[in-house]
């Protein structure tokens, strides 16, 4: 198995996080999905509030290694005083306390302090219909929420059996109407007139050839439209066809190459690696400065037959989820705060979001998996 790379973090970046969690996104969520450790998370805060830097000779602090093992220490004594009491109870009660307790500590944990397997723990739970549904209930409302109200029936199916839970999406569908949770894409969207396009002789040099086996070969983009207070400003993304993976990524007030340029700056990736750029006929994407860009990183040019948006058809599929998930119903007043909310709507459509076309992985999962197999294969 291949190892993974350590990671390491830019400056802007760690703004960028900091700036998420003075918003109101909870710090729990941000940990979550750009699968951060705690102590990192609350380290960046901490120094954006007492330094303003985050280089580690303006923070350093020896004593923060014995403060997190003693909090650590802490809590299992808390955990162990709480539960005490039932520790000599029968074994119903001793189920139940570790079920109610649940939400503030680990079941592995209360099982060894009150010595019962976590095997007949988990056996005893689920024999009990009423409390199972409750659990169930618990878990597609927190799927849903936090996944922004776009899963349905399938998605949160697959969710659910990752956790180990095996439900039809009859009964998925029935829960979700008990709570009201319907999604985003139950609603029919608008669909907006297409614009003029360039005449220019290049060709669809792509074919419609949208499952690629190769990372970075092939980049899909397009644009879509934004309410900023009472304007309308413009969101492009880069998409590799490889993994549906967002690569890049830019928002602005003007449809204007500058735009995709400035996408193509937000690539982490070596845009040599890259060798066809497929988009539609917009003139946002056919001009000089956009030529030149290209012509310089060696990447080939192709464009959509005029009239048959089909030639682009990943593009305009994931512009289709974006304004469902992300541009319906959200109100932007700054445009600050659209590049704050997009980076954290792109972090999620890589590393949270599931896609059905992945065979329901994210594109990074997707990409890690194939990585392996190639690794394993050499």
């Amino acid at each position: 198995m291949a190892k993974r790379e350590r990671r390491t973090f830019s400056k802007e970046f760690k703004e960028q996080i900091v700036q998420l969690h003075a918003s109101g996104k909870p710090r729990s969520e941000i940990i979550k999905e750009y699968e951060l450790t705690p102590s990192a998370f609350d380290k960046w805060v901490r120094q954006q509030k007492t330094s303003g830097s985050f280089e580690e000779k303006d923070n350093r602090t020896p004593e923060e290694a014995e403060l997190i093992k003693l909090r650590k220490e802490n809590q299992r004594l808390t955990m162990e005083n709480d539960i005490f009491k039932a520790s000599r109870a029968d074994h119903g009660t001793k189920v139940d306390v570790i079920r109610n307790n649940r939400h503030k500590y680990s079941v592995s944990a209360m099982c060894d302090v009150l010595e019962i397997p976590r095997s007949t723990y988990y056996y005893e739970a689920k024999t009990r219909d009423n409390q199972e549904e409750e659990e169930l209930t618990e878990l597609i409302v927190d799927i849903f929420k936090k996944n922004r109200g776009v899963y349905g029936q399938r998605k949160i199916k697959k969710k659910l059996f990752k956790l180990g839970w095996q439900v039809s999406r009859r009964r998925i569908g029935r829960i979700m109407k008990e709570q009201g949770l319907v999604s985003k894409y139950t609603i029919a969207q608008f669909r907006p007139k297409k614009t003029t396009v360039n005449e220019s002789e290049i060709g669809n040099t792509l074919n419609r050839e949208f499952d690629q086996e190769e990372e970075l070969k092939v980049i899909v983009s397009d644009l879509t439209y934004v309410r900023v207070n009472l304007k309308w400003h413009y969101i492009c993304v880069l998409i590799d066809l490889y993994n549906r993976e967002i690569i890049g990524y830019s928002a602005g007030a003007n449809k204007s190459a500058e735009l995709v340029q400035r996408a193509f700056g937000t690539v982490k990736y070596n845009l040599n690696r890259l060798e066809l750029f497929h988009t539609d006929r917009g003139s946002e994407f056919k001009n000089k400065l956009i030529d030149e860009a290209l012509e310089t990183f060696g990447i080939e040019r192709s464009l959509s037959e005029k009239g048959t948006p089909y030639d682009n058809a990943v593009a305009v599929a994931t512009f289709k989820t974006i304004k469902t998930e992300f541009v319906k119903g959200s109100i932007f007043a700054t445009q600050q705060q659209l590049d704050l909310e997009l980076f954290d709507y792109v972090n999620w459509f890589n590393n949270i979001r599931i896609h059905g076309s992945l065979d329901y992985l994210t594109p990074i999962e997707y990409k890690r998996k194939h990585q392996t197999k190639a690794t394993a294969i050499v």
